[in-house]
């Protein structure tokens, strides 16, 4: 998608911004405006589709985070408690 646009989102978002302005000062022949149209339409739709992907990569690491939380949580209930009996005590971290 983002060869469609010609670049990165940024680039095309400029360009899409470009097209906008011109449009909006008008006292284009038609088939100018059109073509401008079109174009503005075309990197619309580019950039809508670099922030659909953006947002499925995005969701996904958010998925897979959430995945390695709950196996870690799994494994840490699974081998039980590691601290020392009540009738031991504990002894003092070694420094340095």
């Amino acid at each position: 998608m983002a060869s469609e646009v010609g670049g990165s989102f940024e680039e095309a978002f400029r360009r899409l911004e470009e097209t906008v302005a011109r449009l909006e000062e008008g006292g284009l022949p038609l088939e100018e405006a059109l073509a401008l149209y079109e174009e503005g339409m075309r990197l619309a739709q580019g950039c809508q589709g670099l922030l659909d992907q953006a947002e499925l990569r995005i969701t996904r690491l958010q998925e897979a985070f959430a995945a390695y939380r709950e196996d870690a949580s799994r494994e840490l209930h699974e081998e039980g408690p590691t601290y020392a009996p009540d009738d031991e005590e504990d002894e003092p971290l070694a420094e340095g």
